[in-house]
Parts: C-alpha cells; sequence; structure tokens
C-alpha cells in the first residue's frame, strides 16, 4: 500500500517538472522569434533612387571597358539604350514640373532592370577587346581607358559614349578588314591612315570630356 502510494506521488511531481521545462522552451523560443522578427523590420533595406541605379549602371560598363570584357560595339549599344532611358526621364521631368510619378519610376526601373541584364550578358560572352602587343593596339587600348576614365567620372554622358565607341569600332572593323586582306600585317600606308583617325577620334574624346555635358548625379 506505501509503494504504490509513493508512485501517485512521484509521477504528479515528474509531470510537472517536464512540464515547466517545456514551458520555459517554449517562451526562450517565443522571445527569440519577436526579437529576430523585431530585428528584421526594424531595418528595411533601402531602395536605389533612379540616379544612384544610373550612376551604379555606368560604373558597371567603365569596369568592362576598362577591363576588355566590354568590346566597342557592346558599349556603343549599351550606351545608346541608357541614353534613350536618361532622354525619357527628362521628358517625363518636363511634363510633370520636375517630378516623376510612381508609375514613371516603376517603368524607368524596368527599363534598367533589362539594361543590367545586357550589361551582365555583355560582359561574360565570348566577346573581349583584343588589342595585340603593337603601336596600333596599344593605342586603341589607350583610347578605351580615356573613353571608361570619362564613364566613371561623370565627364562623359551616356551618348557621347555612344558616339565615342561607334567611332573606335569603326575603326576595329577597318583594321580587320585591312588585316584580312594582308595576311593579319598592315602596310606603312594603312598604319598611318588608322593613325590619323585615331588622331580625330583622341580629339574626340578630349573634347567631349571636358565639354559642359555632364552626368546629372543628384536628382532623384
Amino acid at each position: 500500500m506505501s509503494i504504490r502510494l509513493s508512485k501517485w506521488i512521484v509521477m504528479p511531481a515528474a509531470v510537472l517538472l517536464l512540464g515547466s521545462v517545456a514551458l520555459a522552451q517554449d517562451t526562450s523560443a517565443s522571445g527569440s522569434s519577436a526579437q529576430s522578427s523585431g530585428t528584421t523590420t526594424s531595418t528595411p533595406a533601402k531602395q536605389p533612387t533612379i540616379a544612384e541605379r544610373k550612376e551604379n549602371q555606368q560604373d558597371r560598363i567603365a569596369n568592362g571597358v576598362k577591363s576588355g570584357q566590354l568590346t566597342a560595339g557592346e558599349t556603343a549599344n549599351l550606351e545608346s539604350k541608357e541614353a534613350a532611358v536618361n532622354g525619357e526621364t527628362r521628358a517625363d521631368r518636363a511634363a510633370s514640373g520636375g517630378k516623376l510619378t510612381e508609375s514613371e519610376k516603376q517603368r524607368i526601373n524596368r527599363q534598367q532592370n533589362q539594361l543590367s541584364k545586357q550589361i551582365y550578358q555583355d560582359k561574360h560572352n565570348a566577346k573581349t577587346a583584343q588589342y595585340g602587343n603593337n603601336k596600333v593596339g596599344q593605342r586603341r587600348e589607350n583610347q578605351q581607358d580615356r573613353i571608361a576614365q570619362g564613364i566613371k567620372s561623370g565627364q562623359l554622358t551616356a551618348g557621347e559614349t555612344a558616339k565615342l565607341e561607334n567611332q573606335q569600332r569603326g575603326i576595329n572593323q577597318q583594321l580587320k578588314a585591312d588585316g584580312a586582306a594582308n595576311g593579319g600585317k598592315l602596310t606603312p600606308g594603312e598604319k598611318q591612315q588608322i593613325n590619323k583617325e585615331q588622331n580625330a577620334a583622341s580629339r574626340n574624346i578630349y573634347n567631349k570630356k571636358h565639354n559642359a555635358n555632364t552626368k546629372a548625379r543628384t536628382k532623384k
């Protein structure tokens, strides 16, 4: 009788102890979850402004030009599209007293999303800028470095960059055609012609980097 009684006394005590432990664990987990949730909601990610997004895209293009991941043709195409987005943005602002509506912001963001994808694809495809270890190639690389620096600093607008890179693309196509016609080499006359064209391109780069046009970086 005493053994049976002691069992009935011990069992409720054990159940009570287990219940207390479970309750403590539940409370701790609930508190941690609430704390974690509070931390997440208190620091929402800041969305970049249109100007910040535009600047980031230009920096990515400049890096691609500098590294050779973007050819002159690819850069000209990207910057032509960037110039079109910028022109559309200016027109929208002018029509709305200097500000963009929410729907206009969303549309521009979608266009920048598409352009962002193309920048990535062009920088990671099989095409790269190949200059060659000679004076002609070194001059081409130097011109691209100057253009990349102008994009990065804001001295060159997207439209200006597109024109400069189209000029470089034309020179590159001429070099390719001349080389194919002469077993991969250039004649002295062809070298002189290319040098004249690069002189003209060099002046264009300088003039466009030192004119009054710069990328706007302040408007939201």
